[in-house]
């Protein structure tokens, strides 16, 4: 392989000819999600299996210079974050007295999709014993859930867990959620108790929309801080 052609004017050097290190960098610099092996491949016009290695080794000369950051495999890609160790500066700068963490009650529902999906509104809210339209609808918003589908037996629409979710949680796959599902109650089971009284939605609607109803026996329940 030739070596990059590091002596002519910038405008003049093709992606092929710039130092593969520094060039995977400056895209890892600016992506707003993971990127794939495959992509940076195609974009860097190298060979997969350099690109893994150049990646491997960046991350391994990170931790060992002791960087605030670090390049981490999630979500089926790669890309910058900041290293935990000086995660206490980076909360310090980026809240600045702002509340930016889900509430309890939006990560109670966010971990009974990320367990159940795909999953109804209903069998959320069954789990939960409480109506759960605001919170899905803030998760909705943010990205951590989507729509996937519809129940065939009843039609209602279901949700699951989105890439974005991998990637805030630092996960490569669904497979790496902690053991917890044993522990969550079966929705089947008291879902017949508390289906008639939690309706649909409208994920676009306003919180106090005219008519909007609420579960009998229940509160509805809503997630006003942001992440």
């Amino acid at each position: 392989m030739s070596e990059p052609t590091t002596d002519l004017p910038a405008g003049q050097r093709t992606v092929a000819d710039l130092d593969l290190k520094p060039a995977l960098e400056a895209v890892l610099m600016v992506v707003d999600e993971p990127a794939t092996e495959e992509h940076l491949a195609k974009i860097l016009e190298r060979p997969r299996r350099q690109i893994a290695d150049a990646l491997r080794e960046l991350a391994d000369e990170y931790t060992v210079q002791g960087r605030g950051f670090e390049l981490r495999y999630v979500a089926n890609g790669w890309r910058f974050y900041t290293r935990a160790a000086f995660a206490p500066a980076v909360e310090r700068f980026v809240l600045d007295g702002q509340q930016a963490r889900l509430t309890q009650a939006a990560l109670e529902t966010l971990a009974v999709v990320a367990y159940r999906q795909p999953v109804s509104r209903s069998r959320v809210s069954a789990v939960r014993g409480v109506n759960c339209d605001g919170v899905m609808r803030t998760l909705l918003q943010r990205g951590l859930i989507e729509e996937a589908g519809t129940e065939p037996e009843t039609g209602a629409i279901l949700y699951r867990t989105t890439n974005y979710f991998l990637e805030r949680m630092g996960l490569r796959g669904l497979d790496e959620l902690p053991e917890l599902a044993p522990f969550l109650p079966e929705a089947e089971a008291i879902e017949a108790e508390t289906q008639e009284g939690v309706p649909s939605f409208d994920p676009d609607a306003p919180d106090d929309a005219p008519g909007r109803p609420v579960s009998r026996g229940t509160h509805d329940e809503d997630d006003q801080t942001e992440l």
